[in-house]
């Protein structure tokens, strides 16, 4: 009879629940690199893919365009599990043509922290609304108010983005980043 803990989870179970499933079975460094390797365009098996995206990944897997499903899936699946290895796949996620896929990149920088001023202020200026919001965020956790970075003229400027959800999170942005700076 088989250890429950080498059961797969089930695809309809939580992201979260799925990722603790599998980082029992093979390891949490396991994890992280088969999911940096996604995010980075590889192939990590049907499995995998089913781990990461759940009910979803059957439409791939019965011959749908993947488009950028599997690549976002592998940087959502980096804000569950993480190891600093995966940082440069993410930051080079930042620049994916996919824009659902900078803006998940965006969210793990913000999550992990990772990322220069510099590298997340281009998001700030992206043609999509949620990669602007998500870089906000992100900026906002990783600038330094010490150090004079630009951070807060970049989430100032934001707050007269055509978009009044980006305008809405800048300014979220901006109060994180002051109170963590006081």
């Amino acid at each position: 009879m088989a250890d429950e803990s080498d059961l797969p989870a089930s695809t309809t179970d939580s992201l979260e629940a799925r990722l603790d499933a599998e980082k029992e079975r093979s390891g949490a460094a396991s994890v992280v690199r088969r999911a940096a390797s996604l995010l980075s365009g590889g192939y990590e098996g049907e499995d995998f893919l089913r781990v990461v995206g759940g009910d979803h990944a059957e439409g791939i897997l019965g011959g749908a365009p993947a488009l950028y499903w599997p690549e976002v899936w592998g940087a959502r699946a980096l804000l569950y599990v993480w190891d600093d290895s995966a940082a440069p796949v993410v930051i080079a996620g930042l620049g994916n043509q996919a824009w659902r896929v900078r803006e998940m990149c965006a969210k793990v920088c913000a999550e992990r922290r990772i990322g220069t001023v510099a590298e997340l202020s281009r998001l700030t200026t992206d043609e999509r609304a949620r990669v602007r919001s998500a870089g906000a965020l992100a900026l906002a956790a990783v600038g330094d108010a010490g150090t004079g970075d630009g951070t807060v003229e970049r989430l100032t400027a934001m707050l007269r983005d055509p978009d009044k959800n980006v305008r809405r999170t800048a300014q979220q942005a901006l109060a994180v980043f002051t109170a963590k700076s006081a």
